[in-house]
């Protein structure tokens, strides 16, 4: 048995070469997951991600990829959606745990550290498993926009733009090109769905991705109406 098999299954064992396999696992479920997309922009900042239809049966209306944490922030994740569910659920409780106590809402950075912080605590116990997802958490502060992302280990980092999921390189690279840092909000929703097209399959309807935007006025989820508009002109 190779030396990495023999403390795969073990989340509190360090392997000899110092990882935690378990959270590498983990890291795989989120590169397999369907591909989401964050992009800060000069006035705020753009979520998209691909919505997997697993049938057509499904009532689409019901199935989100974004959630909104309060007013002033939201969460895409690529990887389980019942872990994601949990995290949201921590995040809103997070949010206004701090709302309650300082009546204004919960700094960015501070949401963000909070979530990471669960995240963490799934990685040091027995009998727990790490979440098998990533996050992007956007944000606004005081006229100024973050995007973090989180990883089931717990770390966090802030980006400009950054791509999650299945074909996540091809993504990054795309980015890459196309990022600059006087993007406007307009500019950034094209190119966030320019992004998701470099490893979509088959056709890209309103039905299939999901797009936010965060700005001054808060955090919302477009309509479908307003997402098949923005297709319309770009594909």
């Amino acid at each position: 048995m190779a030396a990495t098999e023999r403390y795969s299954f073990s989340l509190t064992t360090f392997s000899p070469s110092g990882k935690l396999v378990q959270i590498e696992y983990a890291l795989q479920a989120v590169a397999a997951g369907a591909p989401s997309v964050g992009i800060k922009a000069k006035n705020g900042i753009v979520l998209a991600a691909e919505k997997k239809q697993k049938s057509i049966l499904h009532d689409e209306s019901t199935i989100h990829k974004i959630e909104s944490v309060n007013d002033k922030a939201g969460i895409v994740y690529s990887g389980m959606g019942p872990d994601y569910r949990l995290l949201v659920a921590r995040a809103r409780k997070i949010a206004q745990k701090y709302y309650l106590t300082y009546h204004e809402p919960i700094p960015v950075s501070q949401l963000v550290q909070g979530v990471a912080t669960v995240m963490q605590e799934y990685t040091q116990f027995g009998g727990v498993r790490p979440f098998g997802v990533s996050l992007l958490i956007a944000g606004y502060d005081e006229d100024t926009p973050y995007l973090f992302q989180c990883d089931p280990s717990g770390a966090y980092f802030a980006w400009k733009a950054t791509a999650m999921g299945k074909n996540y390189i091809n993504g990054k690279t795309f980015l890459e090109k196309r990022y600059n840092e006087g993007l406007e909000l307009e500019d950034a929703i094209h190119t966030a769905i320019l992004t998701l097209k470099e490893g979509f399959d088959g056709q890209m309807t309103e039905d299939n991705i999901e797009i936010a935007i965060c700005n001054t006025e808060g955090f919302r989820r477009l309509e479908p109406h307003e997402v098949k508009d923005y297709l319309t002109a770009i594909l």
